[in-house]
């Protein structure tokens, strides 16, 4: 039976919609665009409300987590926060590059990092502020280089409202080349042995949220638009 142009869009569609419950249920690894039968459909999902949508909901998990959670005297109760695409948006970049349906380019990455215009997620800034208000540390861990977007980073996270925090915490030298999860293991592994209690995890990549030292909970923010591995 041939399929008309309705049902072939709905098809589509559906397949999407699969595809990226694979992506969020870290199924679908190591992928280095989007299909290019499902770029319109992470451009609506992105723009129509439904990301937003489901951001909503992750907070809303973590809130219940939190609800009675108090941080303890000694300081070292903790939470880690990815910073692209968790607590900044790379929305605007994403969007001259189809929504991820173009290969993954650093050099213009890096000069839109570079200029610090990335805008907080919502969502994310006011859970960074119940957790600085409630006592808890947090620190802000990402495979970002030091070097060269160390300085714009930190602006942006101010001028956005990211203030409060304990530590920034991006990659040096001795982690150049290094996968995500070998990194921010690494980090997370040093914030263990000064003593902090990692409370909470929150990323957009599963790479945030894999590994070494990982914390008690980790909640991962939708992003079908790339894969870091």
């Amino acid at each position: 039976m041939m399929l008309g142009p309705r049902s072939s869009m709905a098809f589509d569609s559906c397949y999407c919609l699969s595809w990226r419950v694979a992506v969020e249920a870290n199924n679908a690894q190591a992928w280095r665009m989007v299909p290019a039968r499902c770029v319109l459909y992470v451009e609506n999902y992105m723009l129509a409300g439904q990301y937003n949508k489901d951001v909503d909901m992750v907070m809303e998990q973590i809130s219940i987590y939190l609800n009675g959670m108090v941080a303890g005297d000694d300081g070292m109760d903790a939470w880690v926060l990815d910073i692209d695409d968790t607590c900044l948006s790379n929305l605007l970049y994403y969007e001259g590059k189809r929504f991820g349906g173009d290969p993954w380019d650093p050099s213009t990455f890096k000069s839109w990092a570079q200029r610090g215009l990335c805008p907080a997620i919502p969502a994310v800034l006011r859970l960074h502020k119940r957790l600085v208000n409630g006592g808890f540390k947090v620190f802000l861990l990402t495979g970002r280089d030091e070097e060269a977007l160390g300085a714009s980073t930190a602006k942006n996270l101010c001028a956005q409202g990211f203030v409060g925090y304990e530590r920034l915490i991006l990659r040096g030298p001795a982690y150049k080349g290094q996968s995500a999860v070998v990194f921010k293991s690494a980090m997370r592994k040093q914030l263990v042995e000064e003593g902090y209690r990692i409370r909470g995890n929150v990323g957009d990549q599963w790479s945030d949220l894999m590994g070494d030292c990982i914390g008690d909970r980790i909640f991962k923010i939708p992003n079908p638009m790339y894969f870091v591995p």
